[in-house]
C-alpha cells in the first residue's frame, strides 16, 4: 500500500516538474523544475530497492542539471527573446522526425535483442553496484556510450562558449582602457 501511494505521488510530482520545465519561459524556473524532477525520479529507484542507482541519480544527474543551470545563467542572456526564422518548416520536421526514428531504433535494438545476455536474474554473491555495471556494459552499452559522447560534446561546447565570452570581455576591457587613456 505504501509503495503504491509513494509511486503515484512521485509520478504526479515528476510529471508536473517536467511539464513546468518544458512550458516555462524563465530559465531559472525551468532549470529548478528540471532538478526537482530528477530528484523525484530518484524516489522511484529507492522504491525499487535500488539504493545505489537512487544515489547516483541524485548526485550525478541532478549535479549535471545544476552545472547546466550554472552555464545557462552565466553565459546566456536569458532575459532576451530569441526569434528563429525557419525557411522550410516541413523539411525541418521531416528530417528531425527521421533522425529521431533512427536514434530510437539504434538505442532500442540492443536492449530488445535476444542475443545479448545480461545477469538477469541476479546470481548469488553479486552486489547491486556490480550487477549494475555488468548490465550497463553488456545490454545497455550503446546507450551508455551515446550518453558519454553527448556529455563530451556538451563539455566542449561549454568550454568554447566560455572562451568566446572571455575574449569578448577582454576586448571590451582593453577598449575601455584605451578610451580612458585617450581622454586623459
Amino acid at each position: 500500500m505504501f509503495e503504491a501511494i509513494a509511486f503515484y505521488t512521485f509520478s504526479a510530482i515528476t510529471i508536473v516538474m517536467f511539464w513546468i520545465t518544458v512550458t516555462s519561459k524563465n530559465a531559472l524556473y525551468a532549470m529548478s523544475a528540471l532538478a526537482a524532477g530528477m530528484i523525484m525520479i530518484s524516489g522511484f529507484f529507492f522504491l525499487l530497492d535500488a539504493d545505489f542507482l537512487g544515489v547516483v541519480q541524485i548526485i550525478v544527474y541532478t549535479g549535471a542539471v545544476m552545472a547546466l543551470y550554472a552555464f545557462g545563467m552565466m553565459f546566456f542572456d536569458t532575459t532576451r527573446d530569441v526569434k528563429e526564422r525557419v525557411r522550410a518548416p516541413k523539411l525541418v520536421f521531416l528530417l528531425s522526425g527521421m533522425t529521431a526514428l533512427v536514434l530510437v531504433i539504434a538505442l532500442v535494438a540492443p536492449i530488445l535483442g535476444d542475443h545479448i545476455e545480461a545477469l538477469y536474474p541476479m546470481k548469488e554473491g553479486i552486489e547491486n553496484p556490480q550487477a549494475v555495471g555488468v548490465v550497463l556494459f553488456t545490454k545497455y552499452l550503446v546507450p551508455f556510450e551515446v550518453a558519454a559522447v553527448m556529455l563530451l560534446v556538451a563539455m566542449i561546447a561549454g568550454i568554447v562558449l566560455a572562451g568566446k565570452k572571455m575574449d569578448e570581455s577582454l576586448t571590451l576591457k582593453v577598449e575601455d582602457e584605451f578610451t580612458q587613456k585617450g581622454a586623459q
